[in-house]
């Protein structure tokens, strides 16, 4: 059964662009679509996640996903929304990143089953054995320089210099559409605001050379969805160390969580929109009770269980969860000890470090020694003593007391102890 895929997106607000009669076409029957992915790293970060929602809503409406990794693509990169030329990767690094990004799919995409099952191409397979001169008498001779020259990802770049493999790209681009309408039957191209010009490329070049090679009229469809910015004017899905990855080896889950759970109230409730598959009755109960207790943070605390879930698990969902309590006077020794190392970084990132060797902990420390020469986090072992006798010092969140000895029983991921003074004062010693 087709749903309305169209109207889905509108009232998520997902439509930037859309060419005339896409709605029409959706309605009537089951429709393959698609979107480029370039394997620029090894993994997907969360502004990718906005065409990959496209793709879900695609195929839950019961349509056809097809998912293209860009193997062709990636050698050439792509100029849209860019300043520079893009580093050119190797064969061997670009495969790579394919792999992994494909994987990533998987998590979100039904690919087993079914007349929509999602599949996914690789559009070095058709460009392989394609020669430059059969390639750019084939598809060159159908688009004109002035046509090219009129695309924002073109004219925003002349001024700045753009090399002809940069220029070319839209015509690549738009040749993987012209393939996969042929051989696939694919009619849709989707993706985001800044790829407009690259997709209606790829539709003119199939109404042309269809028609040229054929000698029938063919029609295609392109939607795109907004690019996303964040209420504060600064670009989405970044955060003080750069992307924030799907690779929980890039970005931990309980970073990927507090990224969603500390969006603005205004953000909130538009990325709820985009990123959850909430209903449209759900999300309006949930802005409700956001508006009349704002201060309980219901929208992102939804959105970040939502998301977190559904790119990391349910168990780092929660992990995510005994960890963001630490820093509030919540969580035990036994919480700590399971936090993996990036968790426990993450956790405690920006809090003042010492560092320490090794050995002094593995023969054992007096409390007093250790929170003054070895580590300097009390000037005085009278300031120690004090704050000891009040039950004021924390090793790993357990309370100790002036015969407390540390030893390597004591080290969080074999390497780091937790030292807190009173409520708020946290120190991170780590031994080398």
């Amino acid at each position: 059964m087709i749903k309305n895929f169209v109207e889905e997106l509108r009232w998520r607000g997902m439509i930037h662009d859309m060419t005339p009669g896409t709605e029409e076409q959706m309605q009537k029957e089951i429709t393959s679509g698609y979107i480029g992915f370039d394997p620029t790293a090894d993994s997907l970060h969360i502004g990718n996640l906005v065409p990959v929602m496209l793709l879900v809503h695609l195929q839950r409406s019961g349509h056809k996903p097809v998912v293209l990794v860009g193997g062709a693509t990636g050698r050439v990169g792509d100029p849209s929304g860019r300043t520079e030329e893009r580093k050119l990767l190797s064969v061997e690094e670009i495969n790579h990143n394919l792999e992994c990004q494909k994987k990533q799919l998987m998590k979100f995409l039904q690919f087993e089953e079914g007349e929509n099952k999602a599949v996914v191409v690789n559009n070095y397979d058709w460009f392989r054995d394609y020669n430059f001169l059969d390639f750019i008498r084939d598809a060159g001779k159908h688009i004109t320089v002035s046509y090219m020259l009129a695309k924002d990802s073109v004219k925003n770049r002349l001024e700045s210099g753009m090399s002809f493999t940069e220029f070319s790209y839209q015509l690549v681009q738009g040749y993987d559409f012209y393939w996969l309408y042929k051989n696939m039957g694919c009619k849709l191209q989707l993706g985001g605001s800044d790829q407009w010009g690259n997709i209606t490329t790829g539709k003119e070049l199939i109404r042309r050379m269809y028609f040229d090679l054929e000698n029938t009229e063919a029609e295609a469809f392109a939607l795109t969805c907004p690019l996303i910015t964040k209420a504060d004017g600064t670009k989405f899905g970044k955060s003080q160390g750069g992307n924030v990855w799907l690779d929980p080896k890039r970005t931990s889950p309980y970073t990927f969580y507090q990224y969603w759970l500390n969006v603005a109230d205004e953000d909130a409730e538009k990325l709820i929109r985009y990123f959850t598959l909430f209903t449209r009755e759900e999300i309006g109960d949930l802005i409700e009770k956001h508006r009349k207790e704002p201060h309980l943070r219901i929208l992102q605390k939804e959105l970040a269980r939502d998301v977190t879930v559904r790119v990391h698990s349910q168990d780092d969902y929660e992990a995510a969860v005994e960890a963001s309590q630490i820093l509030f006077g919540k969580g035990t020794t036994e919480t700590l000890r399971k936090f993996s190392e990036d968790t426990l970084l993450a956790v405690f990132e920006g809090v003042p470090r010492s560092f320490i060797k090794r050995e002094e902990i593995t023969e054992g420390s007096g409390i007093l020694d250790f929170l003054t020469e070895k580590t300097g986090i009390f000037e005085t072992r009278g300031d120690a003593r004090r704050m000891l006798k009040d039950n004021a010092v924390l090793i790993n969140k357990s309370k100790v007391s002036e015969v407390f000895v540390v030893t390597a029983a004591d080290l969080l991921s074999e390497k780091y102890i937790l030292v807190q003074k009173g409520k708020k004062n946290y120190y991170l010693v780590s031994a080398d």
